[in-house]
């Protein structure tokens, strides 16, 4: 991947006036689309991104702000869009279930509809290595909801190499998935760690005091709540912002 675009930044609540989580990644090979929050549709409009240059959808896990845009992102691209190339669909187990269960509850039933493109549906457990449109891709169990099935990712397209944490808490394993990776694209929901015992999302503080075990050669924080959206411009990180786009 040579580039990434960040589409929407926000937690679940949309802190900031900022959109759900989406973040495209681009390469030689082709476009990723690493997560779909509800907002996505928009986003990708307000930015100039057309749904047509998407190959891939990686979902991280079965939470609104991360899976919930994609239905009505599939009937644009069947009804604005008129599309024709083949999309991947990857996720958790149960992706297709759940997208298909989803649209079926808003309204948006899939059901004998008349493709005009192929929709490939792929399970990713955690562990597995496969290959995703134009992407290797492998996941890894993270510390979150454990109903929303929630996973990170590592993705390769060739030329930098990416990994997301997805949503998260600290576990002590988290350095040792992400090692190796050119950029390590991280969620940073709150700034102190006194969450009254919530611990299914990282803070700050965390982050600063394992710092040093991360070995990765650049590090992004997203999914900002309220207290991280007002102190992004303070972070010892580079944060995030809706519209942020990476040259790697």
């Amino acid at each position: 991947m040579s580039e990434v675009v960040f589409v929407g930044t926000s937690d679940a609540f949309g802190a900031g006036g900022r959109r759900q989580s989406a973040i495209v990644l681009r390469g030689g090979s082709g476009s990723v689309l690493l997560d779909c929050g509800a907002t996505t549709g928009s986003g990708l409009h307000d930015l100039g991104i057309a749904i047509d240059e998407l190959d891939a959808i990686l979902i991280s896990h079965f939470h609104g702000d991360h899976f919930g845009g994609v239905p009505l992102l599939l009937l644009a691209a069947l009804y604005q869009d008129e599309r024709k190339r083949p999309l991947w669909i990857a996720g958790p187990p149960g992706i297709e279930a759940r997208v298909r269960g989803l649209a079926a509850s808003m309204g948006h039933d899939f059901e004998g509809r008349a493709w005009s493109f192929p929709i490939y549906f792929e399970e990713m457990p955690a562990g597995r290595r496969c290959e995703v449109g134009p992407a290797r891709v492998e996941s890894f169990e993270t510390h979150h909801s454990p109903d929303a099935i929630p996973h990170g990712l590592r993705i390769d397209a060739g030329g930098p190499k990416i990994a997301y944490s997805g949503d998260t808490g600290w576990f002590e394993a988290l350095p040792g998935h992400v090692a190796g990776s050119d950029l390590f694209i991280c969620e940073c929901t709150y700034h102190r760690n006194d969450q009254d015992g919530f611990d299914y999302h990282l803070s700050h503080d965390q982050l600063c005091e394992h710092r040093a075990r991360f070995d990765c050669g650049r590090m992004v924080i997203t999914h900002l709540g309220e207290e991280m959206t007002d102190r992004r411009d303070s972070s010892d990180f580079e944060a995030a912002d809706d519209g942020l786009v990476l040259k790697l």
